[in-house]
């Protein structure tokens, strides 16, 4: 016998989205094979920089061969770690996520909680976060695997945020309180809001603006914030990107509670290529 989480029918995989992924591993796209095939247009991978990775692997081999200066590393890593990940690991990562925020924003490696990828560290700030059928608000569009990353094991609902067209997308005031209070229709427990800044799939980023308004909610439901920052290293310097930290230190609120619940999630594999 199975728990009962392990039998929920929500995992997604029925979804449009994960569909389309099937017909397009049916019937892909190749110029000379099947020009007529499907071009999948709904995966976010960084090919673009496999000929730089490749060429960088093949000049720092130690980084593969596990050797630091011709010296194995290999019984530092195979052997048990602190469980809070390695602190050399987690100083290298608060320096660089600070540099490509420009510095303008620093992090304390004592509080980066290292998984095995983004998608682990949204679910199991779910978990932390919410109790089974409490409500997040996201903004449409959104990563439409959120509805089997966050909900199937979870059991949090997700309430959107309907976000126009006409105004390029763009979060207000008055967008944020109608999906607060269709989730009160509901009767949901909103417990925070997830934003994916730089925005998937769209490419935006937000103005500060936007982030204001979401900082301003945020404290008066006294409810927790995710940005998902996943793409922040891969920006051009117009349209600029600010990182939600940024916008909290800009307000002066780093001192009160509210810093307490905004949580940032930040994977290398958007920046890197390491799918």
């Amino acid at each position: 016998m199975l728990s009962s989480k392990a039998m929920l029918d929500g995992n997604g995989e029925e979804s449009p989205y994960f569909q389309g992924w099937k017909e397009y591993e049916k019937n892909a796209y190749d110029d000379v094979k099947n020009p007529t095939g499907i071009i999948q247009m709904g995966l976010a991978e960084n090919q673009l920089s496999l000929d730089l990775l490749k060429t960088w692997i093949e000049k720092n081999q130690d980084a593969t061969r596990l050797t630091n200066n011709g010296e194995s590393v290999f019984r530092d890593l195979a052997l048990f770690q602190d469980y809070h990940g390695l602190p050399a690991f987690k100083n290298v990562l608060a320096e660089f996520m600070a540099q490509i925020r420009g510095n303008k924003v620093s992090f304390d490696p004592r509080k980066l909680v290292l998984m095995a990828g983004a998608t682990a560290a949204s679910e199991t700030l779910m978990f932390c976060i919410a109790e089974h059928g409490d409500a997040f608000l996201l903004p449409t569009p959104y990563y439409p695997g959120y509805d089997r990353d966050l909900k199937w094991r979870t059991g949090v609902e997700l309430v959107p945020i309907h976000c126009l067209s006409s105004n390029g997308f763009k979060v207000t005031k008055f967008a944020l309180e109608e999906a607060y209070q269709q989730a009160k229709k509901l009767s949901l427990n909103v417990k925070g809001v997830l934003i994916t800044n730089p925005s998937n799939p769209l490419g935006t980023t937000m103005s500060h603006v936007e982030l204001d308004e979401l900082i301003t909610f945020t404290v008066a439901k006294n409810i927790h914030l995710i940005s998902d920052e996943i793409f922040s290293g891969t920006v051009f310097e117009n349209p600029s990107f600010i990182s939600i930290s940024e916008a909290v230190i800009d307000r002066k609120l780093e001192k009160t509670d509210l810093w307490s619940r905004v949580h940032i999630v930040y994977s290398l594999s958007k920046d890197f290529g390491l799918e």
